[in-house]
């Protein structure tokens, strides 16, 4: 009597939830595909170029991991021996001929098209970045087929998970009823039991909590996905909605994104160790997340090898072998790969574009700019880059707390708080604009802020626009002061200086305290960024002036005030990027940008993007700027880059103001590097010393790679400049005489110096002026100060041998901001 009472409650509660829960599955489908699609993100073409180093094999593993063999819409390719025949189809991005590509040596030799002509370059399909998020959560899959599930992977998930999945009829009721006494007995539910298909059941429509009746809604739920779906179509919705950890602020559902996520492949890439990890993670993903503890997940990794030699999936021989191997992990770092802080700014900008809020919820294939390979250089470059400024930034927090005289050890931890600064590096193709890598901050899982939109202070990477702005009043023959047409070797006047305005004082001083060489030629005041001189030389172009021309660059905040001069205005290291394509593009503006394309699955234009570009500055004053940033590099504030191991021309400014700037470019790659703290206190580092690495770091590793190799010297020169070697010494041209103090200036034609070294023209120097400076003003050429905009104390004045011999200086005070 009793069994039948407890026969009919449990029916009634059953029946009572069956009710409840029978349309749940129906109105969810209704509603339409368990999975929404969502959009994808794919980078720029890779050219291929003869002469690159890449093989035939190569190729083929790149075109494969973008789809083509797999996907015959969207393209095939047939490997012949060092030569491989590249085929596009009609969802190719590209749609464009076919080719063949010879490789010899792992060297392209040749490109061919299909009619037989030879090609100077081809593009290959783009590789797929990764998804947008699907939702707030910040949720990524990538989603998968059962057909597309590598069969060691489904048999690892039945052995560890459910080993009768494909015999019962969603419920094991033997195992159901032990965990269910189980949890009667410790009165809590904690027996785990649930087959594949309660789990789904689970995932999709109920919440996470642990309760009897939702035990009983899972039931229910369990048994109506069986009704309605077969056991492949249940294991694929299994296996894109299984939870499977976190990658920095991302969870990864689904084994085709933490395949991406963890080994850095394609799902049908993995072999039978990394089968075995992923379906271990299962019961505890974060408890077995390999990077954070790898020896969990090795030790789980072995547990399902074995079930998988108890089911028979496998032998004890494959077990073992595979047990051997160790785990090879894809970079932890989510910016080496999937560039997160990019793909944020190409969802601002779809959004924006587009006017569509909800665009992730779409299956679009969005093209983009990036170049993967350069991503993960500047990640690297990032990597170590930051390991040098941490030191730094610990040294001078050492200095200040230490006596005077202990030994500073590398492996010093500060006690107590200490801010570590951000970084941000922004990469541009200099003549197309095409924002190449991006990196936003130090790490996208602590902080999801962009520094590289961020504004700040430009500091001294600012001042080549004053030095600009100057060349344009020379163009049409004006003169600047008493001296003349503008050239690199006017005379400017770096002495302190009131440049107050409005009844109101301003005077600024030099980044080293007591550094005033008095007058100072314009390459020289440029190349050590001295802030007096540049700030003069803006008075005497107009303040008006230089900020119109620098807001003509994308410099937006720039205001006619003295202290424009020297970087005052903020901007984005993004921006600032963009300003410097002016020089490196003859004075033409390209604004950065990330979206070229956006597409139907179909392969059909939704919307394509067009560069935006724009003539503002005379080629022969970029070039002539350009030639003065070259010396920056070469004797400047910019050197630091060559004693880091770049040798490659190139041209580049530092830039100190609270904040550590380096812009610089070659002939194909322009790079900008900001360092700074996230609460605008001063991080007391130069440019030279905490951005200016970072860039070396990141144009070595890019000159390494095959599509950036041959950087080239900065040109050409345009009609009516001249670059002619000058003497340190005499400002005049350098002859065989005088080789070896020497350095190459720019000058537009006729405005050159008269005369040698050693055949002075009328204009030239006596001796006595060259050393005393009493007849003309000049004076030698000071010894340079390791300078940036930092302001000084502007009383301190040099006395009169210093002048004269630039001896004797006063030793430079603490770096104390103004």
């Amino acid at each position: 009597m009793l069994a039948v009472v407890f026969f009919v409650i449990g029916a009634s509660v059953f029946g009572y939830y069956y009710l409840r829960y029978r349309g749940l599955v129906a109105e969810r489908l209704a509603k339409g595909p368990l999975f929404a699609p969502v959009a994808q993100v794919y980078a720029a073409p890779q050219e291929v170029r003869p002469g690159q180093q890449l093989s035939a094999t190569s190729i083929g593993a790149a075109l494969r991991r973008a789809g083509y063999n797999t996907n015959p819409e969207l393209g095939s390719y047939e490997l012949r021996g060092n030569s491989i025949l590249i085929k596009p189809g009609p969802q190719s991005y590209l749609a464009m001929d076919g080719a063949t590509i010879t490789s010899e040596d792992d060297q392209v030799q040749s490109i061919t098209a299909e009619n037989g002509a030879a090609l100077s370059a081809y593009k290959l399909e783009p590789q797929l970045i990764t998804a947008l998020s699907e939702d707030k959560n910040r949720t990524k899959r990538r989603l998968v087929t059962y057909s597309q599930i590598p069969p060691n992977m489904v048999q690892a998930v039945l052995a560890i998970e459910d080993r009768r999945f494909f015999a019962h009829s969603g419920i094991n009721y033997v195992r159901t009823a032990k965990c269910a006494v189980q949890d009667i007995l410790a009165h809590r539910m904690n027996c785990g039991g649930s087959t594949l298909t309660q789990q789904l059941a689970r995932g999709f429509f109920l919440s996470s909590e642990k309760t009897y009746s939702r035990k009983i809604a899972e039931v229910v739920i369990t048994y109506q996905l069986e009704a309605r779906f077969s056991k492949q179509q249940i294991f694929e919705m299994y296996a894109n909605e299984i939870n499977l950890g976190q990658r920095g602020s991302f969870g990864i559902n689904g084994f085709g994104e933490a395949a991406q996520a963890y080994f850095g492949k394609d799902l049908r890439q993995l072999d039978l160790a990394e089968c075995a990890l992923l379906a271990g993670m299962i019961q505890r993903p974060n408890y077995f997340a390999p990077y954070r503890h790898p020896d969990r997940a090795m030790e789980r990794r072995n547990v399902v090898l074995d079930s998988m030699v108890e089911t028979g999936a496998i032998t004890q021989e494959q077990a073992d072998q595979a047990k051997a191997e160790p785990i090879r992990l894809a970079p932890p770092d989510a910016d080496a790969s999937e560039a997160p802080y990019f793909v944020d700014l190409v969802h601002d900008q779809i959004v924006q574009r587009l006017g569509d809020s909800d665009v992730t919820r779409s299956a679009l294939r969005i093209y983009t700019s990036l170049d993967p390979e350069l991503q993960r250089a500047a990640a690297a470059a990032i990597e170590a880059g930051m390991k040098n400024v941490d030191e730094l930034v610990r040294r001078r927090y050492f200095s200040l707390n230490h006596k005077k005289g202990e030994k500073f050890s590398k492996d010093y931890i500060p006690d107590g708080h200490i801010t570590y600064p951000q970084v941000a590096l922004v990469a541009l193709n200099p003549h197309t604009g095409q924002i190449l890598a991006l990196i936003g901050g130090r790490n996208y899982g602590d902080s999801q802020l962009d520094h590289a939109v961020a504004e700040r202070p430009t500091g001294s990477i600012f001042k080549p626009f004053v030095f600009a702005a100057a060349y344009n009043t020379s163009l049409d023959g004006t003169y600047l002061g008493s001296g003349g047409v503008f050239t690199a070797l006017t005379k400017i006047n770096d002495d302190p200086q009131d440049f107050g305005t409005n009844g109101q004082i301003y005077m600024p001083g030099n980044f080293v305290r007591g550094e005033y060489p008095g007058m100072v030629t314009a390459s020289d005041a440029l190349a050590h960024s001295l802030n007096i001189a540049t700030i003069s030389l803006a008075h005497m172009v107009g303040y008006d002036n230089v900020a119109a021309l620098a807001r003509s660059a994308g410099i937006v905040n720039a205001r006619g005030t003295p202290s424009v001069a020297i970087g005052t205005y903020n901007a984005t290291p993004l921006e600032m990027a963009g300003a410097y394509t002016i020089f490196a593009n003859n004075g033409v503006h390209l604004k950065p940008w990330v979206l070229a394309s956006v597409r139907n699955p179909q392969g059909d234009i939704v919307a394509d993007f067009a560069p935006e570009a724009k003539q503002i500055l005379d080629p022969r004053a970029a070039f002539l700027t350009q030639s003065l940033l070259e010396n920056v590099m070469a004797y400047g504030t910019g050197s630091t880059v060559r004693a880091h191991g770049f040798t490659a021309p190139a041209a580049g400014k530092t830039g100190t103001e609270h904040d550590s700037w380096f812009a610089g470019y070659s002939s194909n790659l322009l790079c900008v590097i900001w360092v700074g703290n996230d609460d605008y206190t001063d991080i007391k580092l130069q440019g030279a010393d905490a951005a200016a690495p970072i860039w070396a770091e990141f144009m070595n590793r890019a000159i390494r790679i095959p599509q950036y190799s041959d950087m080239k010297t900065l040109g050409p020169v345009p009609n009516g400049v001249e670059v002619l070697r000058i003497d340190r010494a005499t400002s005049l041209i350098a002859d065989d005489s005088c080789p070896n103090n020497a350095f190459s200036a720019a000058f537009l034609v006729g405005a050159a110096p008269q005369g040698t070294c050693s055949h002075m023209g009328e204009d030239s120097q006596s001796l006595g002026s060259r050393i005393f400076g009493f007849f003309t003003g000049k004076t030698a050429t000071p010894a340079a100060p390791p300078s940036d905009t930092e302001p000084a104390d502007p009383t301190k004045h040099r006395n009169l041998l210093q002048k004269i011999f630039g001896t004797g200086k006063d030793k430079p005070k603490d770096e104390t901001p103004q």
